[in-house]
């Protein structure tokens, strides 16, 4: 008999998300986290953005739990007292070419039943009088939440449904057995073991190589991960009022684009912008070199910010299956079955919209399990 139902290894939004839901149905569960606090990483490090599900690919993973995932988290926000804004977005084009792009953008979130409108400048000036504009596309649905509120939920409510959370407990080995798995983990220096009958993967950042520790050839079947950190800048207090929502240009192949973001206390934000790193390095520090090139950006947006308006504030490392230059790739959530990991669910890529589809993907991996 395993010494557990479930192991949830990842202690990221995603993570907690599952471990809050699994719970419920499934309180012997422990969820394993390697850091000395839950959502260090990637989901302590992002816009704090509740999108709507506007640019993936209509029938993908991305699109129809960012839907899902938005009403589901703007009703657990509610219910819940965590704080939260319908604070709406404009998608910008900054210049006359990019207008034909707004028509795309607005048909592929109509398709993935996002309520959107398409304004033309006089229009999107009358929302956002100081921004650059030649029109722009509207979502009343977007909005922003505190995600440390949101983790803080997660995490009590896995506690308070009897789950375990153990913090500072790296996986570091996975075995087959048959009936489960046998988990190998390092506590304060100390190896050690425990079963578990079922195993989800929500490490973020390490799920390909925790992949790896369960026998998949990561490389093979395309599960191999690259950093993509993502920078932003603080806008002087002066001109954080100069938009009152979320402002986004026209997206890239590989990021939504260095947008304006206005957080829940009123400060205004720039970012992120996509810089792959070489290798699988946590390093956050924000480069002034970057200050220039991120001033152009923005002016895109909102001409009025100068150079000396700007200053670095904080970066988030996203787990990329994209490669540079390669088209965007759909969330990996797969029970593993059909590779001999009868109970196994890996969930690899999980980057932008993850924090939005976190209650969706906990639903819908409670499905591929039960």
């Amino acid at each position: 008999m395993p010494d557990f139902e479930i192991a949830v290894i990842g202690g990221g939004v995603v993570g907690l998300a599952i471990a809050s839901r699994l719970s419920v149905k499934h309180p012997n569960l422990v969820l394993l986290e390697k850091n000395s606090k839950y959502g260090e990483e990637t989901s302590s490090r992002n816009s704090e953005v509740i999108h709507a599900g506007i640019y993936y690919k209509p029938g993908s993973l991305k699109a129809l739990l960012c839907v899902e995932g938005r009403e589901r988290m703007y009703s657990l926000c509610k219910q819940n007292n965590i704080a939260h804004k319908q604070i709406t977005k404009l998608i910008t084009s900054s210049t006359p070419e990019e207008v034909s792009k707004l028509e795309g953008i607005y048909e592929n979130g109509t398709k993935n039943g996002v309520l959107l409108q398409i304004l033309d400048a006089e229009s999107a000036r009358k929302l956002e009088p100081n921004i650059c504009t030649y029109g722009a596309v509207f979502s009343p649905t977007t909005g922003i939440l505190s995600v440390h509120e949101l983790m803080d939920y997660y995490y009590h409510t896995t506690i308070n449904n009897g789950a375990n959370v153990q913090l500072r407990c790296p996986v570091i080995g996975i075995d087959k057995k048959p009936d489960g798995y046998e988990l190998h983990i390092e506590e304060q220096g100390q190896r050690s073991s425990f079963s578990a009958e079922l195993v989800i993967n929500a490490a973020g950042l390490g799920a390909d190589l925790v992949a790896q520790m369960a026998g998949i050839d990561i490389d093979n079947v395309g599960y191999r991960l690259v950093f993509a950190k993502g920078s932003y800048f603080a806008v002087v207090p002066s001109k954080a009022k100069l938009v009152s929502r979320l402002v986004y240009p026209v997206p890239s192949t590989e990021g939504l684009g260095v947008h304006a973001l206005v957080d829940l206390g009123g400060r205004l934000k720039f970012g992120p912008d996509v810089e792959y790193l070489n290798d699988r390095t946590f390093q956050y520090n924000v480069s002034e070199g970057k200050r220039k090139a991120f001033a152009e950006s923005i002016r895109r947006i909102l001409p009025a910010i100068a150079d000396d308006d700007i200053s670095p504030d904080m970066s988030g490392i996203r787990p990329k299956l994209q490669r540079k230059g390669e088209p965007a790739k759909d969330f990996v959530i797969v029970h593993e079955k059909e590779r001999g990991l009868e109970g196994f669910v890996n969930l690899i890529g999980i980057e932008s919209p993850g924090l939005t589809c976190s209650p969706a993907i906990a639903r819908y991996v409670e499905e591929l399990l039960f």
